[in-house]
């Protein structure tokens, strides 16, 4: 990938050589395997590095053409695709999803018990599922009844069509009044359904015309091509494992990191979790998730965060209006619901948008940067953000389970922002 002098874009030569020692720190610890960083500002990349390894056990180095799994860093993209059809005029924002898909006209609450559901206050919007407000669940409570329901019923669903995925979903008591919380929640995957039945195309079918062809991303899909499986990652997780409902949350200072000197040398620090040549994304596969399907590389989402930061438009090629993309970009959220929180992790100062989070309160994050700040990650510790103040937008990929393990990726954005001197 080609970069600039640091200091046309307004870095630091010096001051980036800190994010390379992040990285290498991380490798050189055993707690990654590789990793991948890039910064880009006013229309300069002025910072890509790759350190490591994308697969430990063949010794395949980590490369900027590595395909990642970038699970929800996926949501964006689906957001961006159904707004696509928002400005096509095919819904309002504040339409009920029963409008379009009626297997959600009947949905009912629980409040306590599940014999005893009641009619919601009102019915879920589609402003809702870009929002996660919409009264839905990602059925990782343990302690939950209706978490439960998720699991049997919704939770291998990587057997079912997208409109049976939805159709099945509905069914499902919603967990609380639509609008009234925040939760993180498979509400993007039926958005995903939403943007087939208006648009009358496959999810992965609209993805490609409209999406990756006009910003000419040609390594992200649903699953990695036979001929493109040699670039492809392989994914880590701790020695112990985990479990996404239970590792969400913790505090993961608590973690042998970098910095860490108690572990003995010897003791592994990570494990395979799935390898490049294994496992669901190097199949078609038959449930298109709108909320974590699909594998990109680095210059691939740095073309669909360009698009973004610009406005909507890359290259001659406008995919929102700049309008659409402020709203985008905008917190939706009350103050009541702010800030929005992952299982018990707090997400202090975010709030939330059409499918991304938004910095709302600086201080709060004890990180440096800009309100307005907005992105999100991916189950693998993926991350990406986008700062409009600054013209600047940062990508951090590793493929490491779960996400927030370490706190890598916001020390990323901390060595990225003191790098800045203009």
């Amino acid at each position: 990938m080609t970069t600039v002098q640091p200091q046309q874009a307004g870095f630091s030569r010096r001051r980036l050589a800190r994010l390379d020692n992040l990285l290498e720190r991380y490798v050189e610890g055993g707690h990654l395997a590789g990793a991948l960083g890039l910064l880009h500002r006013k229309g300069e990349t002025a910072y890509c590095n790759a350190v490591g390894q994308r697969e430990l056990e063949t010794g395949a180095p980590m490369t900027e053409d590595t395909i990642f799994r970038i699970y929800s860093m996926t949501k964006p993209i689906t957001s961006v695709a159904a707004l696509m059809l928002y400005e096509d005029g095919h819904f309002l924002l504040d339409d009920p999803v029963a409008l379009f898909l009626p297997e959600f006209a009947d949905v009912q609450v629980f409040t306590g018990d599940l014999e005893n559901l009641t009619p919601p206050d009102r019915q879920p919007t589609i402003k809702d599922l870009f929002m996660h407000t919409a009264g839905l669940s990602y059925g990782w409570d343990q302690n939950s009844p209706v978490d439960r329901l998720y699991r049997r019923r919704v939770g291998n669903r990587e057997h079912l069509l997208l409109e049976t995925f939805v159709q099945e979903l509905a069914t499902l008591p919603l967990l609380y009044h639509p609008g009234t919380r925040w939760l993180y929640s498979l509400a993007t995957d039926v958005l995903g359904r939403l943007v087939e039945v208006l648009s009358g195309k496959t999810l992965d079918e609209f993805f490609r015309q409209e999406i990756f062809k006009p910003l000419a991303m040609v390594d992200t899909g649903f699953h990695v091509p036979h001929d493109s499986v040699e670039r492809f990652s392989a994914c880590y997780c701790p020695p112990d494992g985990f479990s996404l409902g239970s590792d969400l949350g913790r505090n993961m200072r608590t973690h042998a990191g970098p910095n860490d000197d108690n572990q003995q040398v010897s003791e592994p620090k990570i494990k395979l979790h799935e390898p490049s040549q294994e496992g669901r994304f190097t199949k078609t596969p038959v449930f298109l998730s709108g909320g974590g399907g699909l594998v990109s590389t680095l210059g691939d989402y740095l073309r669909f965060s360009q698009m973004l930061l610009n406005g909507g438009t890359l290259d001659g090629n406008r995919l929102l209006g700049r309008k659409t993309a402020e709203l985008m970009r905008a917190n939706h959220l009350p103050a009541e619901l702010v800030p929005i929180g992952l299982g018990a992790e707090v997400r202090a100062g975010y709030g939330f948008g059409l499918g991304v989070s938004v910095l709302v309160d600086l201080p709060a994050t004890s990180t440096p940067g800009s309100v307005g700040i907005y992105g999100w990650g991916g189950a693998a510790s993926t991350q990406f953000w986008i700062d409009p103040v600054e013209e600047m937008l940062g990508i951090f990929m590793t493929q490491f389970m779960p996400a927030g393990y370490y706190p890598v990726a916001r020390e990323f954005r901390v060595a990225a922002y003191q790098a800045l001197i203009d």
